[in-house]
């Protein structure tokens, strides 16, 4: 086996592709908006991918399946980034709600923040705290 890439099964593909693109910057390397697929170089060129979840119900035989509401994070995508205050910044600048302020988690050696996307995936941002000798 050999790993290929994370699926965001999303409602809404292209309010979800413009905010992978345009708001969180990543590289699209496959598909584009008004498509049904797309995937992004999450430091792994097409290691996230998005795709429409009414498609993918079809495929498993589920057409009737509702859209998913979430009770419980089943999935959190987590993404290291050089400077958590700087990028929380940033986004924060483009519209993105925060549900936490970016702090320090010690016993984790990181520092972080939690945003959700348009499709309610919950986004942790990181970035390694420094050593202290």
């Amino acid at each position: 086996m050999k790993f290929s890439n994370i699926r965001l099964l999303v409602n809404d593909f292209d309010k979800s592709f413009a905010f992978y693109n345009n708001i969180l910057g990543l590289e699209c390397t496959w598909g584009k908006l008004g498509d049904n697929f797309a995937s992004f170089n999450i430091g792994y060129p097409s290691g996230l991918a998005l795709f429409k979840a009414e498609l993918m119900n079809i495929a498993i035989n589920n057409a009737d399946a509702k859209q998913n509401e979430i009770l419980q994070d089943k999935i959190a995508i987590i993404v290291q980034v050089n400077n958590v205050n700087e990028t929380y910044n940033s986004l924060q600048s483009k519209g993105i709600k925060f549900l936490t302020e970016p702090k320090d988690m010690t016993a984790w050696g990181i520092r972080v923040t939690h945003f959700r996307d348009p499709e309610n995936n919950l986004i942790e941002l990181f970035s390694d705290l420094p050593n202290e000798k």
